[in-house]
């Protein structure tokens, strides 16, 4: 129990920090009501910490695994160390996982390029992708697309109930479908986010079709949510970013592909050359940070689903439309909250600016970034340039106005950035407690 001088303390110091207090009793009030979610989240970061030390202490992690490498990085033990782990925890073949990937969206183009040929077609079954792989597929014209090189692409769109539909993905698959990619995450959509169990579904629907067909699934935003990853239920592929989940909010950049030796072998060769593969690729000193990194993953990440959870019911009691609603289960650490005007998003993001360890003073405005077609607001006052396991938000200034929140390295900094969003909003009149 917290004594009365002491919970005078914290709310001093909340004040300090400029949260009114009818702000905080709101916030306490909805906090309040989470202890059982709270409680099953920590069961799940349980077993997933120790499905981490596991791999671990069976891969023979040592303190020789931390030196520092350069060069051609022959022999990088702690390089190779690290990816048999991750093979371990995602129960897969082989694993690339380097700090040459310089991004989720690298790491994707990657798998993607190393395994399609002129010729095939790549299939979505979940709609529209991620805005910046519209470029890497070619919906949107970029040099170096899979466009450009031959390669077709076809969606099938989700149906009203943001389910699968299952009639015309069996009608999209033909004899050039050479992978299929699954994202995860909602990305800038309010679409819900599929859990592994709907994963495998829709997998084996396409295995039943095609066997030979290369699964591959965007596994950003969602590593350690679950006690089960993609790669659990038939996922040939998974792909992700160490700035996010896995990397546990140390890791300062690289990106990870788990799956089938063969496709793994193939992205080692496009990540480097034909002929040198995964035999090259010096860590250059990182591999401390990625090791202690996937260490602290799954409570860092138990962390940002508490903060998504409590962000989920304070919008939804004043009346937002919230996805995930405040009681659905959850298959990532994504909140979207959509306010339907652009002052809504701005001033959200700028809460959850203030609330940064880093950057506090700083005012985020929505610009023209790279890789997407509408002016984005992105607020992360991360230790990590872009890391978005650390308290973040952001959203394209376009209908419906919806703001993307994630992160938080602690639930004690994920609840302050949302009671601070939420100071912001009041200040601007745009929320009325």
């Amino acid at each position: 129990m917290i004594n009365e001088t002491h919970d005078t303390s914290i709310t001093s110091l909340y004040k300090e920090l400029g949260i009114r207090k009818e702000v905080l009793k709101f916030g306490r009030e909805i906090e309040a009501g989470l202890k059982e979610r709270f409680a099953a989240i920590d069961e799940v970061a349980e077993y997933n910490q120790l499905k981490v030390i596991h791999a671990m202490q069976k891969n023979q992690v040592s303190e020789g695994c931390f030196h520092y490498a350069s060069g051609y990085g022959y022999n990088d033990a702690g390089r190779d160390t690290l990816e048999d782990v991750y093979a371990s925890v995602f129960h897969t073949q082989s694993a690339l996982v380097r700090p040459q990937i310089t991004c989720g969206t690298h790491a994707l183009a990657l798998a993607l390029s190393a395994n399609l040929r002129p010729g095939d077609e790549l299939l979505s079954p979940v709609g529209k992708p991620y805005d910046t792989l519209e470029e890497v597929i070619g919906i949107r014209p970029s040099k170096g697309s899979l466009a450009e090189y031959g390669i077709s692409y076809s969606q099938v769109e989700l149906l009203s109930d943001g389910t699968f539909d299952y009639e015309n993905i069996r009608k999209a698959i033909h004899e050039n479908t050479k992978l299929v990619t699954i994202q995860r995450s909602k990305g800038y959509q309010t679409r819900p986010s599929f859990s592994v169990k709907q994963i495998g579904e829709l997998i084996s629907f396409v295995k039943e079709i095609r066997p030979d067909i290369i699964c591959m699934v965007d596994n950003c935003y969602g590593e350690f949510v679950e006690t089960i990853e993609p790669s659990d239920v038939g996922a040939d592929l998974v792909v992700g970013s160490l700035i996010k989940n896995p990397g546990g909010g140390l890791a300062p950049i690289g990106g990870y592909i788990a799956g089938r030796k063969d496709l793994i072998e193939a992205c080692g060769y496009r990540l480097t050359s034909p002929g040198l593969g995964k035999e090259v690729g010096a860590s250059l000193g990182v591999m401390q940070s990625f090791y202690q990194g996937l260490f602290l993953a799954p409570t860092v990440t138990a962390s940002a689903l508490k903060a998504a959870i409590f962000a989920a019911n304070i919008y939804e009691k004043l009346g937002f439309f919230v996805v995930p609603n405040g009681s659905e289960s959850r298959h990532d650490i994504i909140q979207a909250v959509t306010f339907g005007k652009p002052e809504g998003v701005i001033e959200f993001c700028k809460g959850i600016q203030a609330a940064a360890p880093v950057d506090s003073f700083v005012t985020p405005i929505p610009w023209a970034m790279p890789g997407y077609d509408s002016d984005v607001i992105m607020a992360a006052g991360a230790f990590v340039q872009g890391s978005s396991i650390e308290l973040s938000a952001d959203g394209p200034i376009k209908p419906p106005y919806a703001v993307y929140f994630q992160g938080g390295l602690t639930w004690h900094h994920g609840r302050l950035g949302i009671l601070m969003s939420l100071e912001y909003l009041v200040r601007k009149g745009v929320v009325v407690l």
